[in-house]
């Protein structure tokens, strides 16, 4: 595997929007030439749809653990980051830079990477997958802590007790 990452992060989820299309199908083809199995959340083509749908069908497979990560393309990647942050259990940032797409795991254990298809092109896209699927989370106690509070918050406010 060329891309470095840990035998235990096999399995992504991939998904985006018309915009994205021709971006996520690079980045498929890069990530089974590295050896990962793809779940490819769609779309089949680039024909107009609506990115929520797709940021729903991957945001699942990372929460019910059949995907390990996930990654998101749609024309700016914030409207994929947006929707992908509605679901329970998903810590999603977009990144338009290596150092984010690494110290986002590193730090806050993100676990879906969002890209603007229209903000980067193909070889930088490829090198923020890259960094994102390298990086291990590191539980160190500062980092731990405002994970716990990311999730408390999380948990305060799917209980309806957020202040």
């Amino acid at each position: 595997m060329n891309s470095g990452a840990s035998e235990e992060l096999r399995t992504l989820a991939i998904g985006g929007d018309h915009a994205g299309y021709n971006l996520k199908s690079i980045i498929v083809g890069e990530l089974a030439a590295w050896g990962y199995t793809i779940k490819d959340c769609g779309p089949e083509n680039d024909s107009p749809c609506d990115f929520p749908d797709f940021a729903e069908k991957v945001c699942s497979q990372v929460v019910s653990g059949q995907a390990q990560r996930g990654l998101l393309v749609c024309g700016s990647g914030v409207g994929v980051c947006v929707a992908a942050n509605k679901f329970p259990g998903i810590r999603a940032s977009i990144c338009h830079d290596t150092y984010s797409a690494r110290q986002g795991v590193e730090h806050d254990d993100m676990n879906v990477l969002c890209i603007g298809a229209r903000i980067v092109g193909q070889s930088l896209a490829t090198e923020l997958v890259r960094s994102f699927l390298n990086a291990t989370y590191s539980p160190e106690t500062r980092h731990a802590r405002r994970v716990e509070k990311i999730l408390d918050i999380e948990t305060r406010a799917l209980a309806g007790k957020l202040s």
